[in-house]
């Protein structure tokens, strides 16, 4: 391995602060990411990194090294990142994560049109419903629906989505059809897990949010079983329309209370200030762009008229 690499190397241990963590990131096992910093050691002469069972840490050489090196690789790669650009063959390996509830939409299907537009680079799609640490993680671009807090990322806004507050036409029968966001309290709801540790149901009202406490009768940290108990009529369900869409299409759930959901929800790809020069990247992001914001979608909803029949 080249002096480069073993840099890389040792800088994915140093600011990860764990071998294992270094080795997911660069795709290598545990014992040649050891093996590597050792030989880094042995070029240099001197000891890079205090380990023990738990931790690693930097020496004062290792610190050196990195303040040091860190500069000239970040010119490296995006030399390497233009020059792929110039001979327009982006490559190299990205790893995404997004939430379970994409993996199941089209995303999957327009990653797989990305790796064949572009067969130099190799996509990793990890799925998980909880906000991760992108740097420490090594995650390149996590997709994320909701409204954009993160300040410390870069972030491309994908598409607006929408929600949609559905059940059967059994349950609002039983129960009777909301007017108001504030009549959702009467209801049974089942609601997301990571959403807040008070269940509420998301609405807005006069352009401003308004949150509702309901009474939550199952939650989960995915809207497919969500979705699944509001089909056996047990409670009313707020999720992505897109989710949503064909079971509403084919008549077994029905929305209300459309003109109240939020309108500031966004589908978006974020990443570090560190990788947005990656030529591979910057690829993968407009390829997002363009697909998603020309799929299909739920209908908008409509001005304020009556609740729809429960046919």
């Amino acid at each position: 391995m080249d002096g480069l690499d073993l840099l890389r190397t040792f800088r994915e241990v140093a600011e990860r602060g764990s071998f294992s963590r270094a080795a997911t990131v660069l795709n290598m096992s545990k014992a040649n990411v050891s093996k590597y910093v050792a030989q880094l050691e042995a070029r240099f002469g001197v000891r890079l990194l205090n380990r023990s069972t738990r931790s690693v840490s930097l020496t004062d050489a290792g610190q050196l090294l990195l303040e040091r090196s860190k500069p000239l690789m970040e010119m490296i790669e995006l030399t390497q990142s233009e020059l792929q650009e110039h001979a327009g063959h982006p490559r190299g390996r990205l790893r995404v994560t997004a939430p379970h509830g994409l993996g199941q939409s089209s995303l999957p299907s327009i990653l797989g049109e990305f790796i064949a537009s572009y067969p130099d680079v190799h996509v990793s799609l990890q799925l998980s419903n909880r906000v991760i640490d992108l740097v420490e993680e090594g995650v390149d671009i996590a997709v994320r629906l909701g409204r954009i807090r993160d300040e410390n990322l870069i972030v491309r806004r994908l598409r607006l989505m929408d929600l949609v507050l559905c059940a059967t036409p059994a349950y609002w029968a039983r129960r009777g059809l909301p007017k108001k966001p504030d009549d959702m309290r009467a209801h049974d709801v089942l609601t997301y897990s990571l959403a807040g540790p008070t269940p509420h149901l998301p609405f807005e009202v006069d352009g401003q949010p308004y949150s509702v406490p309901v009474h939550s009768r199952m939650d989960a940290n995915d809207a497919a079983p969500l979705i699944g108990v509001a089909l056996a009529g047990l409670g009313a369900v707020c999720v992505p329309a897109m989710m949503a869409q064909p079971h509403i299409e084919r008549g077994a759930l029905v929305p209300v209370l459309k003109e109240y959901m939020p309108r500031d929800l966004w589908l978006y790809a974020a990443y570090s200030q560190r990788r947005h020069n990656s030529a591979a990247l910057r690829a993968l992001l407009d390829f997002l762009e363009a697909r998603i914001r020309t799929a299909p979608a739920a209908a908008p909803a409509p001005k304020r008229s009556r609740q729809p029949a429960l046919a």
